[in-house]
Order: C-alpha cells, then structure tokens, then sequence
C-alpha cells in the first residue's frame, strides 16, 4: 500500500481508500458477509481509509462498518459524513447545515459506528440557506470536545471552501473525480492545493463504467440508481460505451484492467488525490488495489489527456435536483 498526507500536517492516509456506500444502497442488492469480508480484506492490505456516510442506507451502512470494524479501530480512519436529511422510509428531506444539526449528526453516527470519534466528519452537501461560518463553526466545536478529528467538506465551490477553512482548517475536500468527470480541474484543485488541503475523489472508476464491466442497462440490477442518472441514459449511454472502449484499449497497452489503469491515472494527478472506489466484493477491491502496481509515463498521460479529454463523457453527473446540490 501506498500511504499520502491527509491537508497540511495531516496523518498519512491509504492512496486507496474503501467506498462503502453500495453495501447498503443504490447498486444493487448487498451482502453483509461479503461486505465485512470485504472491509477487513481491504484492512489486510493496508487500506486504512474506510468511508460511509449517515444517509447510506439510511443509517445502515454506518452500522455496518461498525459492525466490520470492531475490535480493529486501531487500523481503520474512519470518515461519514452528514447533511443530506432523508425520512424513515429513505426519502430525501434536503440538506441541513444548521449547527444543532450537525451536533445531532454527529452523536447518531457515533452511536451507530460504535467508536468513540471520527477520524474524518465531512458536511456532505453545503446547505444554501445556512452560512458555511456557522456550519464549520459547529464542526469545530466537536473537534474541541474530541469527538472529531479532522474536518471535511464534500462537493463544495472555492469560495464556500475558503470561507469554511477560514474558521477551521479543512483536511479534505471529497468530490467526484475520474476520467469521465474532470469538473475539479482547474479551480477547485487549485483552491485545495493553495490552501494544503488533501482532494479525496469518489466515483473514480465514472460509477462503474470505466471498468468495462457495463455493456447494456440489463447489467444493471433493476433497483440501481444508475438507471435514473442521465450517463445512463439511451443515446448517452451508446456515446459513453465508445469512451469506456477507448479506455479499455489503452488499458490493454499497460497490461492492466480497465478499472486499475483509470485509478493509476487519478493517482498520478498528484501526490495531494486519493481515491475512494467502491466495492462491496472482495475481488474488485483486490483489483483496485492492483492499480497502485501501474506505472504512467509522462507520455502516457498526454495520450490519455489527448484520448479522454475533460467534458469527454456525455450527460450530467446527477439529475437536475442532484447537479444543483453540487458545487456550491
């Protein structure tokens, strides 16, 4: 394993990190066997960075890691994250960012994680009707009483992110980053660096569709939220079929799979990205791991660029209501 500073003076952080979302929500049907199997495989490997969230499965994935996690806390930085509301039956209730929010969160995560703090507590959606001030203020306040660790924020804009690490310093920003989504390039990544704060990408490998593993809607289970999102859809799917071939292809000429030559790449953005796959089956997280063995070269990077350009995959990255909780 390959470790990186989480933010300026942060701890050292697996370059690979474990997405948990899917074992409990929004790709399928999970298995709890194989989802802890898989958690303490990625443990024996050297991932440390487990990331799960409050509104995964409606609170069930945090039990889940809990669960996965007991009796060897002391190998795991564990990051969740609040702000997204949703109701008993998972409905989606908006973004709150209100500082007795965040202390509610906060103790209902505890609770369900089992652990006494979170390494890493992210806002996960920044709430418009809620000053970041008052937010990050509140976050800041758990840090004080040792509850909290290290302080996130997930998909904010850079002033929002200037404005939160002016009240505390922000270790992580975590956003969507992979060849089909190259949005951050450019200001976010600049904002992150110029202030020491480490970029963690989710959805690295475009939600599945850059391992070649999607062919057709029918790969997908009927309950899977992918089917809802607009790179799913028809006519963009076919054109998005023809970018997931070119990175097969190129792949292929690194003797590699799909899904870790498309890791590889986001890891040689800089030695400040760690990505987050996810994976709720023992043998992709192995696979992913095996994207750290990829060696790019400067020339391999200018063809991928040239390739796979940004703005290459067509369609947005969420429905309408989804994109307008994004960067802001």
């Amino acid at each position: 394993m390959q470790y990186r500073q989480l933010g300026a003076g942060g701890p050292a952080v697996s370059a690979l990190g474990l997405g948990c979302m899917g074992m409990s929500e929004f790709y399928g049907q999970g298995d709890e066997t194989e989802s802890i199997a898989t958690i303490h495989r990625a443990l024996d490997l050297g991932v440390n960075l487990l990331d799960t969230a409050d509104m995964y499965g409606v609170g069930r994935n945090e039990e889940l890691v809990g669960r996965a996690i007991a009796g060897r806390r002391d190998q795991v930085f564990l990051a969740t994250k609040f702000g997204n509301m949703r109701g008993p039956n998972g409905e989606f209730l908006g973004v709150n960012g209100h500082p007795d929010y965040v202390r509610r969160s906060c103790e209902a995560s505890l609770k369900r994680l089992g652990v006494d703090v979170i390494d890493l507590y992210y806002q996960h959606r920044v709430d418009p009707n809620v000053p970041i001030e008052d937010t990050v203020g509140a976050m800041a306040d758990l840090v004080r009483a040792g509850k909290v660790r290290y302080l996130g924020l997930s998909e904010a804009a850079p002033a929002t992110i200037r404005r939160a690490h002016a009240v505390h310093p922000i270790a992580a920003l975590q956003t969507e980053y992979s060849l089909w989504s190259r949005d951050p390039e450019g200001e976010v990544l600049d904002t992150v660096r110029e202030l020491g704060i480490a970029f963690v990408a989710y959805s690295p490998l475009g939600r599945g569709f850059l391992t070649a593993q999607i062919r057709s809607l029918d790969d997908l289970p009927p309950d899977d939220w992918r089917r809802r999102s607009p790179r799913f859809q028809p006519d963009a799917f076919a054109r998005n079929l023809r970018l997931a071939e070119t990175v097969r292809q190129m792949a292929e000429a690194k003797h590699c799979t799909p899904a870790q030559f498309a890791l590889a790449w986001l890891l040689a953005q800089g030695d400040d990205v760690i990505a987050i796959p996810g994976t709720k089956r023992r043998r992709y997280l192995e696979e992913n791991v095996g994207a750290l063995r990829v060696r790019l070269t400067t020339a391999d990077l200018i063809r991928i660029h040239q390739a796979v350009p940004p703005g290459a995959a067509t369609g947005a990255r969420y429905p309408e209501a989804g994109m307008q909780a994004v960067n802001r």
